[in-house]
């Protein structure tokens, strides 16, 4: 399996980790773009506009991505 296709594999159970906690208040979250060290997502729904969305991003989204591919070192959100 290629380096990207097993990056995307994981990236996508990182986010399906996450994702029952954002749909319990009406939002989700999508992947947009991805690199060697850096994701890009969106929030969707009621996180799209969410006042705490930065804090759900650095301490909720980057530490479980980051549990499943330790060498991303920055997740943005578009």
């Amino acid at each position: 399996m290629k380096k990207n296709q097993e990056k995307l594999i994981k990236l996508n159970q990182a986010l399906d980790e996450i994702r029952p906690f954002l749909q319990k208040d009406g939002g989700d979250i999508s992947l947009i773009d991805f690199s060697d060290n850096e994701v890009l997502v969106q929030f969707e729904g009621n996180c799209y506009n969410c006042k705490i969305n930065d804090l759900t991003l650095n301490i909720g989204v980057k530490q479980i991505i980051k549990k499943y591919l330790p060498e991303i070192e920055k997740v943005k959100t578009i």
